[in-house]
């Protein structure tokens, strides 16, 4: 599969770092180093604007290491980009930690998942089918 995109930053294309990864890195889109205070959400550009195609969604996802080393993570995550969007892709990060935390011009925010995406039609009916589990659910199955 090949996906249009039109990249307006300086940036190189989003790319897999490694042979089988799942999510492509994203980078942002700014001129200037930005810090987060803690609990603050930003809106970060990337300059990316692609065409998916039909029956397909690109799902934006927190990076580990920067959820793990600085606090941050994507605040909607798994963001979706449906494939009908052609606007800018922004990363809407939020600070988790009790820091300050910096974000520098080009650096990898987010990673990008490219998926399959159905459009099921719901049907309406008055009782579902019965199962083991039935309504359990929220640790329903203990912790050990």
């Amino acid at each position: 599969m090949k996906i249009a995109v039109i990249n307006k930053s300086n940036n190189p294309l989003p790319r897999y770092e490694s042979a089988q990864a799942a999510g492509m890195d994203l980078r942002c889109n700014i001129d200037v180093p930005v810090s987060l205070r803690p609990l603050e959400r930003r809106l970060f550009p990337t300059g990316l604007y692609i065409s998916l195609p039909e029956g397909y969604e690109a799902q934006i996802r927190p990076r580990s290491g920067l959820s793990l080393k600085k606090g941050l993570t994507v605040l909607n995550s798994p963001g979706t980009i449906d494939a009908d969007y052609r606007g800018e892709i922004g990363i809407i990060l939020i600070n988790l930690s009790e820091e300050v935390q910096t974000i520098a011009p080009g650096e990898r925010i987010a990673q990008m998942i490219i998926a399959r995406c159905e459009q099921p039609e719901l049907v309406e009916v008055e009782a579902l089918d019965v199962t083991d589990r039935g309504e359990g659910g929220f640790g329903h199955s203990g912790v050990k």
